[in-house]
């Protein structure tokens, strides 16, 4: 595909870190619990919300979730770490302070992760030479 834009690698981005939370948790092998099983009667059950469960992701889903992370390795660290922050739905504040930078800059570097991104999806490498500023109106 040729025809990729930064909405749709942020959107692959979101997915990836959605498909990652709804994973079931990683436990250490015979994780157990000691406790036994509480049977809930008829009248503890009475007027209580039934709990669904949220289906686990498809097979295809945990693929291009695992694709899109392997995105990741194109860029900087950095970068890489401001792009799945913003995909787990962090707020720039918490970002900005953990990198110890402005929030201008911090949304300069996610287009320009983005955008870096883009080029490589698209077969093309972006230029090193070149600013951000440039590589980003490249993907427009």
């Amino acid at each position: 595909m040729t025809d990729w834009t930064r909405a749709r690698v942020a959107d692959r981005l979101d997915l990836a870190a959605e498909v990652m939370r709804a994973l079931p948790p990683v436990r250490p092998q015979g994780y157990i619990s000691t406790w036994p099983a509480y049977l809930h009667s008829f009248a503890d059950q009475v007027g209580q919300e039934a709990k669904l469960k949220r289906p686990l992701p498809s097979p295809r889903m945990i693929t291009e979730a695992d694709e899109a992370m392997l995105w990741l390795r194109w860029v900087d660290k950095d970068i890489g770490q401001i792009l799945w922050a913003r995909a787990n739905r962090k707020p720039w504040k918490g970002i900005c302070w953990e990198q110890g930078i402005s929030r201008a800059t911090a949304n300069r570097r996610h287009e320009y992760g983005l955008a870096v991104i883009v080029w490589r999806l698209n077969g093309m490498v972006p230029p090193k030479k070149r600013s951000m500023e440039y590589v980003i109106e490249r993907t427009r």
